[in-house]
């Protein structure tokens, strides 16, 4: 028999207030739009929330421990940077996959973060894109990629993958991992020496 659990008002806020985000924008979405959709009094959500950006600063910096979680799996492979980046890939793919609406508000509502929330976010991101970096660094070092801008490169192989949250469906004919080796395969193709 299957267990059935059952959630917190503040976890029914947080999942409504991420699809409200992602439909509408977080500038859009207005604290009485996400107590109608919920079905209460604007002022009791009150009692679970202190405000909309609370919930934005949850969605976030979930979202991103997330993802630096999901790097521990890179960091165990030792073999070669091109097989370490394959494997950074299909984790951050993993994790866009696993809530497309939680994806897209991080990836497109996160500059409504305010001070001193922004500065810790923008950290983080630079530390998370730091580890592509590293990676591509150690690579074109070693001699296993071709001499890129790291920069550049590390931006075009996020901005392909962050895509995914527009067009993943969990019903499709590819899971997330064998997204993610394909685009992996996709980009790195063009990256190794031969």
């Amino acid at each position: 028999m299957e267990t059935v659990v059952k959630k917190s008002r503040k976890q029914q806020i947080e999942e409504k207030a991420t699809i409200l985000f992602q439909e509408r924008g977080y500038a859009a979405t207005s604290m009485r739009d996400l107590a109608q959709d919920l079905g209460i009094e604007a002022a009791s959500l009150y009692s679970h929330i202190k405000s909309k950006e609370e919930i934005l600063q949850k969605i976030c910096f979930r979202m991103a421990d997330e993802f630096f979680s999901a790097w521990r799996e890179v960091e165990l492979e030792n073999s070669s940077q091109a097989a370490k980046m394959e494997k950074a890939m299909i984790a951050h793919v993993k994790v866009i996959t696993k809530d497309t609406d939680a994806s897209a508000v991080f990836f497109n509502e996160w500059r409504h973060l305010s001070e001193p929330f922004l500065s810790e976010f923008l950290g983080m991101r630079d530390d998370y894109e730091g580890r592509f970096k590293k990676i591509l660094r150690d690579g074109m070092a070693s001699g296993e990629f071709k001499i890129v801008d790291e920069k550049f490169m590390m931006l075009t192989l996020l901005s392909s993958l962050n895509w995914t949250h527009n067009w993943y469906k969990p019903e499709g004919n590819l899971t997330p991992e064998e997204i993610g080796k394909r685009l992996s395969g996709l980009l790195l193709n063009g990256l190794k020496n031969r």
